[in-house]
């Protein structure tokens, strides 16, 4: 199948790409903003398509640019489709806000009977995931999510603001790719309201301030439910990769030497390799698990790189001067001998492994 992104670049767009990365039965089309700026460019987009997920549009600004801006991307998007003589099936990211009467919800009822219309003329298939806050890893402060503006904020030792202790809900970027492909597999029309997490406002930052104090003490927090998890991935997205390495203590003695490798609230699987001199591990990338790397014997080169980025962090670690790095979410991984040395590396993650459901991606770094 091939699936057409509109909005790639976005959190959204991101998120799905990820998840059908390692699908071998899928390829990926992107569309940015360059398409839309070409009714040709598009036009090829569309045709190119058998499904289109289609996620461009417009949060914040001045309320006639949003619903302007987000009426006019779908009408290009059916417009290209029309020229093309593409019937794809499309799959929608419209809002819980429709009903708020706001412009920018009004932009997204508008725009889910454009595409209803569209299909019910071209016999295509419509599905509409009306959708409530979406957050998570990559979102951008003050644009996607009030868990992306707190989140930032906690890890950069700012104070959140509330200016609203309203309730929200709040549903994790994966979630929603999920559903998107599992609407085009199955084929399925209509309206999707897929649940998310109810919070008030305060509450919800409650939760993100308990989970960064046990992280700021080096205790990973309890993390068995999965809106935990993902709220704490969301926030260990924005300490990367200043954060890192995390220095430990370490304590001798005429006996030796002792650290602390691993403090949790949440079990997990701990493990350690050996690695002969010059050869590398890992090269690969996990969407929800943690997994915490820890040298403490011999010298290391760590690499990391988000999904889809050309650019590479690395961290030079050694045994001598003990120090952690917590890989984040959807962002592929290594770990180098580049001692004399045979190097002993201790990793530690937050589920027990499970062949069945690895979470386990191999990539390159």
């Amino acid at each position: 199948m091939r699936i057409g992104i509109t909005g790639i670049d976005g959190l959204l767009g991101w998120h799905l790409r990820c998840f059908l990365y390692s699908r071998n039965d899928v390829a990926v089309v992107g569309a940015g903003r360059d398409a839309f700026s070409s009714p040709e460019r598009l036009r090829e987009f569309a045709a190119s398509c058998d499904a289109i997920v289609h996620l461009a549009g417009m949060n914040r600004g001045p309320d006639a640019e949003v619903a302007s801006t987000n009426v006019a991307l779908t009408e290009a998007l059916l417009s290209a489709c029309a020229a093309a003589g593409a019937a794809p099936h499309i799959v929608f990211s419209s809002s819980t806000r429709i009903s708020s009467g706001t412009p920018y919800g009004e932009s997204k009822k508008r725009c889910s009977a454009l595409i209803s219309e569209w299909a019910a003329r071209r016999g295509a298939r419509f599905t509409n995931l009306v959708l409530p806050n979406v957050f998570g890893e990559g979102g951008k402060p003050f644009y996607n999510s009030a868990v992306s503006t707190f989140c930032y904020q906690l890890a950069n030792g700012q104070e959140p603001n509330i200016i609203e202790d309203n309730e929200i809900e709040i549903l994790h970027a994966q979630r929603v790719a999920a559903l998107a492909f599992a609407a085009l597999e199955q084929g399925s029309s209509g309206d999707i309201f897929p649940k998310g997490e109810v919070f008030r406002v305060s509450a919800l930052l409650a939760r993100l301030k308990a989970l960064a104090a046990d992280y700021s003490e080096q205790i990973f927090p309890d993390l068995s439910s999965t809106a935990d998890l993902d709220l704490f991935n969301t926030y260990r997205s924005y300490l990367f990769p200043a954060r890192y390495p995390v220095s430990i203590a370490k304590r001798s003695d005429a006996r030796g030497s002792v650290i602390e490798a691993v403090k949790s609230r949440v079990g997990g699987q701990t493990f350690f390799s050996t690695t002969a001199l010059g050869v590398t591990r890992g090269n690969h990338y996990h969407a929800r698990k943690i997994e915490r790397f820890l040298v403490v014997k011999g010298s290391a080169l760590v690499r990391v790189r988000k999904l889809f980025s050309g650019e590479t962090v690395e961290f030079r670690v050694d045994g001598d001067h003990p120090g952690y790095i917590d890989m984040p979410a959807l962002h592929t991984h290594s770990v180098t001998n580049t001692g004399a040395d045979e190097l002993i590396t201790l990793f530690w993650t937050n589920e027990i492994f499970d062949p069945l459901s690895p979470d386990t991606y191999p990539e390159m770094v």
